[in-house]
C-alpha cells in the first residue's frame, strides 16, 4: 500500500510543478504580448469580459507539434 502512495505523491508534485511552470510562461508570455495577436477576440463591457485566443491557440498548437515532432524524429 505504501508504495501506491509513495506513486501518487509523486504523481501530485509533478502536476503541481507543471502547474507553476506554466502559470509562469503564461505571465511571461502575456507581458511579451503573447496574448494579444491579431485575430484573438475579446468581448465585454464594463463588468464582465469574454476572452477567445483564437490565433494564440494556433501558434501555441503550432509551436507543441514541432516540439513534439523534434522528439519523435530524435528518439528513433
Amino acid at each position: 500500500m505504501e508504495n501506491g502512495l509513495q506513486q501518487f505523491g509523486r504523481m501530485l508534485i509533478i502536476i503541481g510543478l507543471f502547474t507553476v511552470v506554466a502559470g509562469l510562461l503564461m505571465i511571461v508570455m502575456s507581458r511579451l504580448g503573447f496574448f494579444k495577436l491579431p485575430g484573438d477576440m475579446e468581448f465585454g463591457s464594463k463588468n464582465w469580459k469574454v476572452f477567445f485566443p483564437i490565433t494564440t491557440s494556433i501558434v501555441i498548437s503550432i509551436i507543441l507539434t514541432l516540439i513534439f515532432w523534434l522528439i519523435h524524429y530524435f528518439r528513433k
